[in-house]
């Protein structure tokens, strides 16, 4: 692997801040990372079918430290956010014989990072632990805030916590081996960004699809730094959600989480969903003159120059309605949206009229 400098992102939340490290061919460091400060006796690595060579060099490093290592394996793919996959981990760490100085170091995607901080922070009334994400949607998202979940048959991540890493290790290099299909779903959270929070980072990205699309080394530690940079500021600002301001980053995800239920957990991945769900959520704001067509066209357009879905599946609109009003986001029985009101901002719209959302769904 090609050495390149590394970039640490600081999560500021007192007692519980922590450095993002991002760097390219870094991950056999994360042994080293994990002594820093205290010795290390025990961890739980939870990982998932696909990322085997990568759980095999954490492992490796981990052990370099003269620490015992478990690895826990779950199958890829959403499915394994489940009440049965978690149960079945419960057992599994208890047979490791984990205790309170135990680490529990998630290696994989989306998935493994909710499910393994779920784990982590329910066993034993919490154990510390470690997100080491190899996707991008991972990197740019998921592993950094301290959201942990799993879902219920007609709820994406409706049971979970807030829980925050000690740390965590980005390692860009790994994202080259990552099938493009999830590569690319990866890009619509780092989309997201732009249109919520930064329209110079939206440009970039504009002016970077050839590299975005080729996986270019620079490019990538730049937009997962920047990403990385904006989720932390959010968080900093709103770490539970009390304050309104974290919701921002549900960007699109009403509209997306509605999707995946209605289509079966993994038939969509993640990032496909959320690509959908701007498009209804730019489409809702335009209809509703909270933005001209301008940002509707850049965002269409860029979505579809990284090959991101923008068409809404053959799906009944009842069921997605039915759907939406079990989200998260539902307050007092009324749908809730974040909205653009220009390209780079975001505001959370209350009480929005259903039949602009039924509108919303369509393909237009």
């Amino acid at each position: 692997m090609s050495e390149t400098a590394s970039d640490n992102v600081r999560v500021e939340l007192a007692d519980r801040s922590y450095d993002i490290h991002i760097g390219s061919g870094n991950l056999a460091e994360i042994g080293s990372l994990l002594v820093v400060s205290d010795p290390l006796a025990h961890a739980v690595i939870i990982t998932d079918t696909n990322v085997e060579p990568y759980s095999t060099l954490v492992a490796e490093s981990i052990a370099d430290e003269g620490a015992n290592v478990d690895v826990l394996t779950v199958e890829a793919g959403e499915p394994s956010k489940s009440i049965a996959a978690a149960a079945a981990l419960w057992e599994e760490v208890l047979g490791t014989s984990a205790d309170r100085k135990s680490i529990v170091v998630a290696v994989g995607g989306g998935v493994v990072g909710d499910l393994a901080g779920f784990i982590a922070a329910t066993f034993a009334r919490g154990l510390a632990y470690v997100q080491v994400p190899t996707t991008l949607l991972a990197q740019v998202d998921s592993s950094v805030g301290g959201k942990t979940g799993i879902n219920l048959l007609r709820a994406k991540n409706m049971v979970g916590c807030f829980w925050q890493p000690l740390t965590v290790l980005i390692d860009t290099h790994v994202l080259k081996t990552v099938p493009d299909r999830e590569y690319m779903a990866g890009l619509a959270e780092v989309i997201k960004y732009g249109m919520i929070q930064d329209a110079d980072f939206f440009a970039y990205l504009e002016h970077h699809v050839f590299e975005l699309k080729g996986r270019d080394d620079d490019v990538l530690r730049h937009v997962v730094s920047r990403c990385c940079q904006l989720k932390a500021d959010v968080v900093k600002a709103d770490e539970r959600e009390t304050s309104g301001r974290r919701a921002i980053l549900n960007y699109g995800h009403t509209f997306a989480h509605a999707l995946e239920a209605a289509s079966g957990y993994g038939q969509l991945l993640h990032g496909e969903a959320v690509s959908i769900g701007m498009m209804c959520a730019v489409r809702l704001a335009e209809s509703m003159n909270r933005i001209d067509s301008t940002v509707t066209a850049r965002q269409h357009a860029l979505l579809q120059a990284v090959d991101l879905p923008v068409k809404v599946p053959d799906l009944s609109v009842d069921r997605l309605m039915d759907l939406m009003m079990h989200d998260k986001k539902v307050a007092y029985g009324k749908l809730h949206f974040i909205l653009p009101d220009r390209l780079g901002n975001v505001e959370l719209v209350t009480d929005v009229e259903p039949d602009l959302v039924r509108t919303a769904w369509s393909n237009y």
